[in-house]
């Protein structure tokens, strides 16, 4: 999959793409279901398909106190990933910033969809807005005469409409067959196991550290959890996600203890699933009432693991 950064632009040889444009966070089945559309039309007109997407995401350029940034539901590194699996041939990142975001919509079509990507036909959603105050709608863009455009069909599932703030509900309630069946797919934390501070070791719980990546998370304490990556099957384990309040932690963070595992992880890429929540993320007393807690977390996940 080819990646366009900022001002990079398409390779010589570049003819055109059918394209769409959005945040995508998540990939769940209506983000796969307008790509799948896309993937068709591109077969059709025999051209490359294409993803623009903003990072950071316009919602957290924007956030504030009173504002605050919805939980990302997927690193940029794991966006990139589905998309990839999706079969996409090319992604257009551009970084919003007050530049970008005082583009007039006219000009976004302009500059991007018009001269530097070539676009030829454009798939969204009909509610998608973009420009300068969000000025530029489904009807400016139809109105585009150098690319046709059609507006994706809403999918469903279970009387549910799909979208990326129901999948954040239903992981803030801990409902993950619910989450998953929102995506397609168990909603998972992916990426390389880091060096942490060894602070697990030596309270006789050795972790395996993925930094999150993320401003807001959509799920936070302890969890019994599957990790993938690691065997023909996932292995058992309990995994505290979030800032690690006790050490005074300030980087999200997912630290999952494999139950009955030794090895060395480090650079291994896994993905951590959350199956059960046991409990919130707290501050504890000193390491000593840490230790005892981690003891008790590691007890419950085998016992939910046992009747699982």
């Amino acid at each position: 999959m080819l990646l366009l950064r900022g001002h990079s632009r398409p390779p010589a040889n570049w003819s055109g793409c059918v394209a769409t444009i959005g945040n995508f966070d998540g990939v769940h089945l209506g983000h796969q279901a307008l790509l799948q559309r896309l993937q068709q039309e591109g077969t059709r007109r025999q051209l490359p398909t294409l993803v623009v997407l903003f990072e950071p995401h316009p919602q957290e350029f924007f956030c504030s106190t009173e504002r605050p940034a919805p939980a990302r539901l997927l690193t940029l590194r794991e966006k990139l990933a589905c998309l990839r699996e999706q079969g996409i041939t090319a992604v257009q990142l551009l970084r919003f910033n007050s530049a970008l975001a005082s583009l007039a919509a006219e000009d976004f079509i302009s500059v991007y969809l018009q001269q530097r990507l070539n676009v030829q036909h454009l798939v969204i959603g009909d509610d998608f807005r973009f420009g300068h105050q969000r000025r530029g709608d489904f009807a400016m863009l139809q109105a585009a005469t150098s690319f046709s455009c059609e507006a994706s069909a809403t999918v469903v599932s279970d009387g549910e409409r799909v979208s990326s703030t129901a999948v954040r509900q239903a992981l803030a309630s801990e409902q993950f067959a619910r989450a998953a069946r929102l995506l397609g797919r168990p909603y998972t934390f992916s990426g390389k196991v880091a060096h942490g501070d060894a602070r697990g070791r030596l309270l006789g719980f050795p972790t395996a550290n993925l930094r999150l990546h993320r401003r807001v998370l959509p799920l936070h304490g302890v969890f019994a959890v599957h990790v993938h990556g690691l065997g023909p099957k996932p292995l058992p384990g309990v995994a505290n996600i979030g800032n690690r309040p006790t050490v005074g932690g300030t980087e999200p963070r997912c630290e999952t203890h494999l139950l009955d595992f030794s090895g060395d992880l480090y650079g291994r890429q896994i993905s951590v699933e959350p199956l059960r929540k046991l409990r919130g993320e707290q501050r504890f007393d000193g390491l000593d009432a840490l230790r005892a807690q981690i003891a008790r977390d590691a007890e419950q996940a085998r016992q939910f693991f046992a009747g699982a």
